[in-house]
């Protein structure tokens, strides 16, 4: 086809340009997401609403839920080009810990610090965090 208006033939070149979000990060077709849960939560469990591409899910944190664990939501992530697959997001939990503590705070962790249940204990059922990456590229 002739170029119009009598122009020279050649290559059309589209730029698209990223805008980066405020919270998410972008791994490929991955998106990234940190969450903060406080130690009461991460002990107990918890329901947290997380942002995504597509608005906010609902996600369940199990009690007992350690820092560093990777929660994914399949599909949740960029489309990959010519393809209906979508990548994930991927959440990284941290604990979050206080670092000013009222008194009767301070008074209610002290009672816990001796308590068993408070003593690390990781056994052969706790990954370390190159377990976890390696499992989840496996």
């Amino acid at each position: 086809m002739p170029a119009p208006r009598d122009g020279v033939p050649g290559d059309l070149i589209i730029l698209i340009e990223e805008i980066p979000h405020a919270t998410l990060k972008r791994d490929g077709n991955n998106v990234i997401y940190d969450l903060y849960v406080n130690f009461v939560d991460a002990a107990l469990g918890t329901s947290v609403e997380v942002p995504t591409i597509d608005g906010k899910a609902k996600i369940k944190i199990e009690p007992g839920t350690q820092g560093g664990k990777i929660l994914r939501l399949k599909g949740k992530g960029i489309p990959e080009v010519n393809s209906y697959h979508k990548g994930d997001q991927l959440i990284y939990v941290n604990i979050w810990t206080p670092k000013a503590l009222s008194p009767e705070e301070r008074e209610l962790l002290e009672k816990l610090r001796n308590s068993p249940n408070f003593k690390p204990q990781p056994g052969k059922s706790e990954k370390s965090f190159f377990d976890r990456i390696k499992e989840y590229f496996e």
